[in-house]
């Protein structure tokens, strides 16, 4: 992953090249600025975003007194897009993203269930 964020197209420096341009991009660098309470899910299997990143960013949150909630999932099938399969497991984790968002957005029909949401359009 890390050759992706020197690229060209992205970045154009390794971490080390540009220490300053990847903590102004880094979520745990500007955990104080955040104001919206934020839910986040990781997979200790996630080739994209590496566990230990996760870990940080939710070190940061604490220190700094925000408003947050997290799942880290074990091994969970599908790496980092686990939650868009059609396991039990996703539509688990889906449900409880969906419970999370209806605690700010008070939806009329809060899904409920997996069953809730397979009769919402997901199969």
């Amino acid at each position: 992953m890390r050759d992706l964020y020197s690229a060209d197209f992205h970045i154009g420096k390794s971490a080390y090249e540009d220490v300053q341009e990847y903590r102004r991009r880094s979520p745990a660098w500007n955990a104080e600025k955040l104001e919206t309470p934020l839910l986040i899910h990781t997979n200790t299997n996630d080739a994209d975003v590496n566990v230990l990143e996760v870990e940080h960013l939710i070190k940061a949150l604490k220190a700094a007194g925000k408003k947050f909630e997290y799942e880290i999932f074990q091994e969970a099938p599908g790496g980092h897009a686990f939650d868009r399969l059609g396991t039990m497991l996703a539509k688990e984790a889906r449900l409880k993203i969906y419970k999370f968002l209806a605690e700010y957005l008070n939806p009329p029909n809060p899904f409920r269930s997996v069953e809730d949401l397979s009769k919402g359009g997901y199969r």
